[in-house]
């Protein structure tokens, strides 16, 4: 055990605040050396930019933007690993962040392959929770699901969403509560009653404004997750062992948007909630070109809330533009960058 590099695997939704709580680990790591891999879904790698803005050494941070990296362990996973095992005297701990749609348990699996168990251990999953999120529904809306099942019959499962959400939680020895400081105590309180609900006993729930939790709370938790597989439960291996081969909601689908029309920010944003309202969409992410602004400004979007902030000067040999990922139900014939251009003009 004690050459074993421990491994923490920080899941959650889309905007839960993941690589928000990443970045400040980086940053108040008490002097531990961080290798860190992130998945994303989608063609742009959002999050992996801002960790390196972050980082000394760039190289500690790899990507995965394949697609969700319980779908892609063996192609994608595995390899990234064994190039981290080569040098595995630099690093101290290893951080997977995976993607908000991504299955943590096909992840754990892998640990437990030859190539790897002999040198690593999952130190804990840690599952990260919007707060907020939960107590509007905007994640799992509760009242839209209600009316689809009264609607239709037939409809006595839970959705995707719901699944995948309840996988990442019953897969949690860690349970982090972002964005509190948005609720009063008794919204939070009644989220986190839900929440109690749905994990098991002895998983702690501590909650982080901004991401700001100390690294002791989160890293040497010694799970070892990894050789507790089967008292976490999966939707997924109850489906697989049904006949069901795992796959994600295929209406779920991700667009990159580039806007050339002029902006500032906040017409941006308002235009960006306009679009919303007429669209499924969970999430949106990217980096704001502000005119006569030297800093690149990014942008993180859960539902209808935004925030913003700058995070580096725009680099000598980049282009400054504007760039957004929009995740979201079927949205990838409809054409968002058009509208959204044309709605600013």
């Amino acid at each position: 055990m004690t050459n074993k590099i421990p491994v923490t695997i920080i899941t959650g939704f889309l905007g839960s605040g993941k690589t928000t709580i990443i970045r400040n680990l980086l940053e108040n790591n008490n002097g531990k050396r961080l290798a860190v891999i992130v998945n994303e879904f989608g063609e742009m790698g959002i999050d992996g930019e801002l960790l390196k803005s972050c980082c000394t050494n760039e190289e500690d941070i790899m990507e995965l933007s394949n697609g969700c990296v319980c779908c892609t362990v063996q192609d994608e996973f595995l390899p990234i690993m064994l190039q981290l095992m080569e040098r595995k005297d630099t690093i101290d701990h290893i951080i997977i962040e995976t993607s908000g749609l991504a299955l943590p348990k096909p992840l754990l699996h892998a640990f437990n392959w030859p190539e790897l168990k002999p040198q690593i251990t999952v130190d804990a999953v840690i599952t990260v929770v919007d707060a907020v999120g939960q107590a509007t529904g905007e994640i799992c809306d509760r009242a839209r699901v209600e009316a689809q099942r009264q609607a239709d019959e037939s409809l006595d499962h839970e959705t995707p969403i719901e699944e995948l959400f309840e996988d990442q939680l019953s897969c949690a020895d860690l349970i982090v509560m972002t964005k509190k400081d948005l609720l009063d105590q008794a919204q939070f309180e009644e989220v986190q009653a839900i929440i109690a609900a749905k994990i098991r006993s002895n998983v702690k729930i501590v909650s982080a404004n901004k991401g700001l939790i100390a690294a002791d709370i989160l890293l040497g938790i010694g799970a070892q997750a990894e050789n507790d597989l089967a008292n976490r439960h999966s939707h997924h291996e109850e489906d697989h062992a049904n006949g069901h081969e795992h796959e994600h909601d295929d209406h779920i689908d991700s667009v990159v948007v580039e806007i050339t029309a002029v902006h500032t920010p906040e017409t941006l944003v308002a235009t960006l909630k306009q679009i919303i309202e007429e669209h499924e969409i969970y999430r949106i992410k990217g980096f704001i070109n502000v005119p006569e602004k030297a800093m690149r400004m990014v942008l993180q979007g859960v539902s209808t809330r935004f925030e913003s902030y700058f995070d580096r000067k725009w680099k000598d040999n980049e282009t400054r533009k504007t760039s957004l990922v929009i995740i979201g139900d079927e949205l990838e014939h409809k054409n968002l960058q058009q509208i959204i251009n044309e709605r600013l003009n």
